[in-house]
């Protein structure tokens, strides 16, 4: 067993038997020159490297695979799922995997523990480039499962206070939750078809029962899509129910307001004529105050009268 880490390069590598795991953790210009040194791989594969917008992929060569994949890391700050790609070369003595950033801890995590670890070194380096490169995918597939599940809970707060909260603040909460659900469902989808390639096509220097192994990955990466697919039709019925309570709570609204002005209309009608500067029947030139307490008797009982009205109509 060897673990190195290259001259002022950013390259670790543990070897165990014949198998050697290059961990690259945010490759450059040099780092790539290595891979081209040491392993002569296809150089559009090694600008595939240093590119950040790749689509999930597979490229099979005779003497091994070049696989671009995406997996899901939770933006705590903005409430939303990105993807981090990871690049992975297999070759039947070899594996490399190369990802431009630090924020997949699974990767990092299980690197360390094969680092330290020696019976986990033996354990997941001590069979075939296809047996480590599983266990990798495994990790960081069920590292999707806890993300998956924030959403969740999002979504079950969201449907216990529907009902209670301010309109604006739930429609917010959906609004978010929406948007990190299209954005991790961009995450998975592309990548199905490459974990299916892996489950169903031959590649001889895995020496592992493919079907079995990548099998139960792709049955994880279904899973992941199903729970998403739920998800999203939970959102999307959420969202339905707050635009109807959010136009049921208008048209409250507009009812009471309504009435109200349905009330007062024939009162401000009167008050309306009364205050023309016209001589009208029991105007300020007789200076008795019984016409203005007539008015306002009469303002009164045509109030009292819509009020009457409107129960009777059951509008409230």
């Amino acid at each position: 067993m060897a673990v190195t880490k290259e001259k002022e390069l950013n390259i670790q590598s543990i070897t165990e038997g014949k198998l050697t795991w290059f961990y690259i953790e945010k490759p450059s210009a040099a780092e790539v020159e290595f891979l081209t040194q040491r392993f002569k791989f296809h150089p559009l594969n090694l600008d595939d490297v240093l590119s950040r917008i790749q689509r999930p992929k597979i490229d099979e060569y005779d003497d091994h695979l070049f696989i671009v994949l995406h997996f899901p890391v939770f933006d705590k700050e903005n409430r939303i799922t990105r993807p981090s790609e990871v690049d992975v070369f297999v070759g039947e003595n070899y594996l490399v995997t190369v990802h431009c950033s630090a924020d997949l801890k699974p990767l990092a995590k299980f690197f360390r523990e094969c680092q330290i670890n020696e019976e986990k070194r033996r354990t997941y380096l001590g069979r075939s480039s296809g047996f480590l490169f599983y266990h990798i995918l495994d990790r960081l597939i069920n590292y999707c499962f806890p993300i998956l599940g924030k959403i969740t809970e999002s979504i079950d707060d969201v449907e216990n206070v529907i009902f209670a909260k301010a309109v604006p603040e739930t429609v917010r909460e959906i609004a978010v939750i929406r948007h990190d659900l299209i954005s991790f469902r961009r995450v998975i989808h592309p990548q199905i078809r490459v974990i299916e390639m892996l489950e169903n096509e031959e590649y001889p220097f895995f020496k592992e029962d493919q079907e079995a192994y990548f099998g139960d990955i792709a049955d994880h990466t279904r899973k992941i899509w199903d729970g998403l697919e739920d998800s999203k039709e939970v959102v999307d019925g959420l969202a339905e129910t707050s635009n109807w309570l959010t136009s049921n709570r208008i048209q409250e609204i507009m009812r009471v307001l309504t009435i109200i002005m349905a009330i007062i209309a024939p009162a401000t009608l009167v008050a309306s004529i009364y205050g023309m500067n016209i001589p009208l029947p029991g105007g300020l030139e007789s200076g008795n105050l019984l016409p203005l307490g007539i008015l306002l008797l009469v303002m009164a009982f045509i109030g009292a009268g819509m009020i009457v009205y409107a129960r009777r109509r059951k509008w409230f």
